[in-house]
């Protein structure tokens, strides 16, 4: 009798680990050969291997290291996206600074190392999950962040956060009572959020416009924006002008 034939929704995802670090390839084939909805068919120990090795093997799933000589895993992620069947890329790395520029390119996920098996098997239940979708082509503006916070990286929708401060090198991003750091400037972070939902207000701030529910003159050419929680912030003169064109002034 022949063997029943598993649909393409049920057959295991068929995946790639790259990482320059044989103990660390070695110990993802472990964690990956407990998980039943994937299938390792392959390994690449630098970013060239590994993009003969899916032109080659054509897998369903990419587990990337970041930092590796040469051809490094952002790079490799980069000419994945010209590729008509791209394969989906889960980031499995040591440093968290790289969460934004992995995610613009389209990133499944972004795992920190040490690994954690359970972590990584939701990782992959998202790429499942994303089996069989159409593809639509990432959007102009930043749709969601994902921020450090404890061992992993959490999912903040951009629609969720309230305000955005500027703390030198990094900003904070405050969503409903809890904050996150992340490691990126406010001007740049500012150039990829859609000016129709974020308005900045001063150097150091940017806020949800619908998070906005009144402006108040001090005097003397000073205004402030009142907050839907009840604070009362500050309006950089550079900022002021946009801030009362939203009010309609």
């Amino acid at each position: 009798m022949a063997e029943p034939v598993q649909s393409l929704d049920t057959a295991p995802l068929r995946a790639l680990i790259v990482d320059d670090e044989p103990l660390a390839v070695e110990r993802m084939q472990v964690i990956c050969a407990r998980i039943d909805t994937i299938s390792v068919i392959g390994t690449a120990s630098d970013g060239e291997a590994a993009l003969r090795l899916i032109e080659a093997l054509s897998p369903d799933l990419v587990l990337l290291d970041l930092t590796m000589p040469e051809t490094d895993g952002l790079t490799v992620a980069r000419r994945l996206g010209g590729l008509p069947e791209a394969p989906a890329v889960i980031f499995v790395t040591a440093h968290d600074e790289f969460a934004v520029e992995a995610f613009d390119l389209d990133a499944v996920d972004y795992v920190l190392k040490p690994v954690a098996p359970e972590r990584l098997e939701r990782a992959i239940s998202r790429v499942g999950a994303r089996r069989g979708e159409r593809t639509v082509p990432t959007g102009k503006w930043l749709e969601e962040f994902w921020v450090p916070h404890r061992s992993e990286l959490v999912r903040v929708p951009a629609g969720d956060v309230e305000r955005i401060d500027a703390e030198r090198d990094y900003v904070r991003l405050h969503v409903r009572g809890a904050s996150y750091l992340l490691l990126q400037t406010i001007t740049s972070l500012e150039q990829r959020l859609d000016p129709e939902q974020f308005i900045r207000i001063h150097r150091s701030c940017i806020l949800r416009r619908d998070h906005v529910t009144g402006l108040r003159h001090e005097g003397l050419g000073v205004w402030s924006v009142e907050t839907a929680d009840g604070e009362a912030l500050r309006i950089g003169r550079t900022y002021l002008p946009s801030v009362k064109k939203m009010a309609g002034r």
